[in-house]
């Protein structure tokens, strides 16, 4: 079993209450190989909602308790964002996957980039919180830009 980003998937489950639909990924949920989820969903936000960044680092500051994640205004759903990851880690151990796929640039799933905490737009090098959580469980992690890797033939959308 593979847990993707439940937005790439066809689920209205992003911050503005819209998906990101990614063919690779749809037809994996549509052969029961992969399963959606939205950390921040499971942590209690709701849809839509308004959108975060990390401030003051990356996910695995966030995990580290040196960073927070905040809205525009500056209320922390820090504890929140936390909650989520620990539920999509359970639910990963649950149905024993070892794969993750990921929605890029976001604070919680985001790999490798992502926005930087002013809230204007500009990317940064780091992981969401998620990311640094299941990087450092181990798991084999991909986003939408690179997950037909590891199904050369399925073409990410």
């Amino acid at each position: 079993m593979i847990l993707v980003s439940a937005c790439l998937a066809g689920v209205k489950t992003r911050y503005d209450g819209e998906s990101r639909d990614n063919t690779a990924v749809m037809r994996l949920i549509a052969e029961r190989k992969a399963m959606p989820l939205c950390p921040e969903v499971l942590g209690g936000r709701g849809i839509p909602r308004e959108p975060v960044e990390i401030v003051g680092g990356d996910g695995e500051d966030v995990l580290d308790g040196t960073a927070k994640v905040l809205d525009k205004n500056g209320k922390d759903y820090t504890s929140e964002i936390l909650d989520g990851v620990n539920e999509f880690i359970r639910a990963l151990k649950r149905f024993n996957a070892d794969t993750v796929i990921l929605k890029s640039k976001s604070p919680t799933c985001g790999m490798g980039k992502i926005y930087d905490g002013t809230f204007k737009g500009n990317l940064v090098d780091g992981d969401g919180v998620l990311t640094a959580a299941l990087k450092r469980e181990g798991i084999r992690l991909y986003n939408e830009n690179n997950c037909d890797i590891i199904f050369p033939d399925m073409k990410a959308k």
